[in-house]
């Protein structure tokens, strides 16, 4: 007969039980099991209350539940928030996602707003991008890392096959060839290729499910890549070029891969547009700029092709050794110089692989692009301005007809 004393009595206790439930466990982040115990507990929780409120007349009504779903929700969200910033795995990441929604979906079918939690799971998808960039950055590192930075050998028809399967190349000239013949990059690039393609495939499986439009799901799509190019895939690159050990035939390599991958692309986009569905003219499509990327480590590696050039040039330098009284020149250039221009003739040979912009040359007359007239031109500056040095040292004090002879026999060699 104390029915109202009851009421009151269920509902305070209920509260307490809420509390208890709605509280996770220190180490939920770490397994997936803690988070899904914590979510049982809460569905637990709420469907008996959903089940008291149809069965019983008043013991609890809907704004009272209402009014705990709203505080359970708060908690729930914030102890979410906390949790998942702290996982690193985007494994993890995917299924917690997975877990939510189904979390979600349930709660919705018991009447319950969950639109916050949707909400929620947005702000999860930038994190779970975050671990995925952290988790490709490693991937590129080792793909660049094992690279012999030399083109790829074809002894057959199945292995060319192979190669063009996985990177859109096309050469007219290069199919005519018999074999054993070579493609122009090395093997990072069909690497690469298909690394940035798996990324695509992981940024889309958080996405399923989310009751997100296709356009949204493009855009996210097309952010989260543009990440991966301009930030990880920038970063690895700029790293080998810059390492202390990369030599001329890499760099110039790096440039020959780079300029292939800028033009595959257009092929990214078209495969985003395909799994998506979203045109790429629509008003609102995110262009993929990674051309940028390719273009910014393509500099980076020709500046460090003239440093490079130029050091090589100083240690040539440093083995000069004129006799500055020398009443007679030599009867040829000195030593250090005939062998400064030998490993100036022998990198110039490097330069012939670059790759040849058909629009200015036929295929019948290779010849080197700018890099190599640019790396040519600063690698005769900095020599003639080093010779110049040379001679207006301040140690030199006086000089002989015979030493500036000999000198000029040296500066003829350059010339010549």
């Amino acid at each position: 007969g104390a029915r109202e004393t009851f009421e009151s009595y269920y509902r305070k206790q209920r509260r307490k039980q809420a509390r208890l439930v709605l509280q996770p466990p220190s180490n939920m982040h770490e397994t997936l099991d803690g988070y899904r115990k914590y979510f049982n507990q809460i569905v637990g929780f709420f469907v008996v209350e959903d089940h008291i409120l149809h069965t019983t007349q008043g013991l609890v009504n809907r704004a009272y539940l209402d009014e705990l779903w709203e505080m359970a929700l708060s908690k729930t969200i914030a102890a979410l928030r906390t949790h998942s910033s702290y996982c690193s795995d985007p494994s993890l990441v995917l299924d917690l996602k997975n877990l939510i929604v189904l979390f979600a979906d349930t709660l919705q079918g018991y009447g319950f707003p969950v639109n916050q939690l949707f909400d929620m799971l947005l702000e999860i998808q930038d994190q779970y991008s975050e671990t995925l960039l952290k988790k490709w950055s490693g991937v590129f590192r080792n793909i660049l890392d094992s690279d012999n930075y030399s083109p790829i050998p074809v002894s057959n028809e199945d292995v060319y096959k192979k190669i063009v399967g996985q990177f859109p190349f096309q050469d007219a000239e290069l199919e005519k060839q018999p074999f054993p013949k070579k493609f122009p990059f090395s093997e990072f690039v069909p690497k690469v290729y298909n690394q940035i393609k798996e990324f695509i495939y992981a940024c889309l499986k958080f996405s399923e499910d989310l009751h997100l439009s296709s356009t949204e799901v493009d855009d996210m799509i097309r952010k989260s890549t543009n990440l991966l190019l301009t930030r990880t895939l920038s970063n690895c690159l700029q790293n080998v070029i810059k390492r202390k050990n990369v030599g001329l035939t890499e760099l110039v390599q790096i440039i020959i891969n780079t300029t292939h991958l800028e033009k595959s692309c257009k092929f990214l986009e078209e495969f985003i547009t395909n799994i998506t569905n979203v045109l790429p003219e629509t008003v609102h499509t995110t262009k993929l700029y990674g051309t940028t990327t390719f273009k910014d480590a393509r500099h980076a590696a020709e500046e460090e092709i003239y440093t490079n050039l130029n050091q090589k040039i100083d240690q040539f330098l440093q083995l000069a050794d004129y006799d500055w009284m020398a009443l007679e020149p030599g009867s040829r250039a000195s030593d250090y110089l005939v062998d400064l221009i030998g490993f100036l003739r022998s990198t110039f040979a490097v330069f012939t692989h670059l790759p040849v912009s058909p629009a200015t040359n036929g295929p019948s007359r290779p010849f080197p692009p700018k890099v190599a007239q640019t790396a040519c031109m600063s690698a005769c500056k900095h020599l003639s301005t080093s010779l110049l040095q040379l001679l207006l040292e301040a140690e030199v004090r006086q000089l002989s007809l015979g030493a500036l002879q000999q000198f000029n026999l040296d500066v003829e060699e350059c010339e010549r």
